[in-house]
């Protein structure tokens, strides 16, 4: 059963669609009835995304679903100065809070948002970035999905968090040899001035700045074999997907 609130972009996959919006609760109730296992795909509203959350968490509730599957992030962390881990640490606590059984799905950063970094960057020259030393396992979306249907179709998940990444712990170093130009480390504010001037607005300016930062410290520098373990096959390189 498929949830969306444009049920005419997937009348075409075979499955029972049902019409539902996070924004409006209401429609959730009869989207959700009967289903007993919810994969809860994170939004893409950055900044209030927290209550449409909370809203599909409460409809599940109500329609009797038993465990709740949530695409979240690698190192969800309250306090952490990068929006998303605060974001996806705060749903990770609805859920804990709900009575729900709960598997997170703590997804790396996704592999398939390089060719465009890597396109700018032989337009530019350079790769320009603040990330430092700090390495990142990238994910191909392909293999979150992977995971996700092997945990969605087996046993023993409940009230487990997995790390899902890619093979490969990457560098600044590594990105710009990948992307057949020299690196050009920055720090924070001229980083964050150089997104400016091509006429990003603040906020991703600020995400983008603050990713970089807590890249660089190691927060995303993370290994783990969760995706061959749940699908039996080991999850795409960077390299293999630009």
């Amino acid at each position: 059963m498929l949830v969306t609130r444009s049920p005419e972009k997937v009348a075409d996959l075979g499955a029972e669609v049902r019409r539902g919006d996070l924004d409006d609760p209401a429609s959730l109730d009869a989207a959700f009835a009967g289903g007993e296992t919810l994969l809860l795909v994170s939004t893409d509203v950055v900044g209030v995304r927290l209550q449409q959350h909370r809203n599909a968490i409460d409809a599940a509730v109500r329609a009797g679903v038993r465990r709740v599957v949530y695409t979240s992030i690698v190192h969800p962390d309250p306090d952490s100065p990068l929006i998303l881990a605060r974001e996806h640490a705060a749903t990770e606590q609805m859920l804990r809070d709900s009575g729900l059984r709960w598997t997170f799905l703590r997804n790396s950063i996704y592999a398939d948002l390089q060719p465009q970094a890597a396109a700018q960057a032989r337009e530019l020259g350079r790769y320009v970035t603040n990330s430092g030393d700090g390495r990142l396992p990238y994910v191909a979306r392909e293999d979150c999905a992977a995971a996700a249907a092997a945990v969605l179709t087996s046993d023993g998940h409940d009230d487990v968090a997995y790390d899902i990444t890619g093979p490969e712990r990457l560098s600044a170093d590594d990105l710009a040899a990948l992307y057949g130009v020299p690196v050009a480390q920055v720090d924070d504010d001229a980083y964050a001035a150089g997104l400016r001037g091509a006429g990003l607005p603040d906020f991703v300016v600020e995400l983008y700045t603050t990713m970089g930062a807590v890249t660089r410290e190691g927060v995303f520098d993370v290994e783990s074999d969760a995706v061959e373990r749940l699908t039996g096959r080991a999850p795409r390189p960077l390299s293999a997907l630009l």
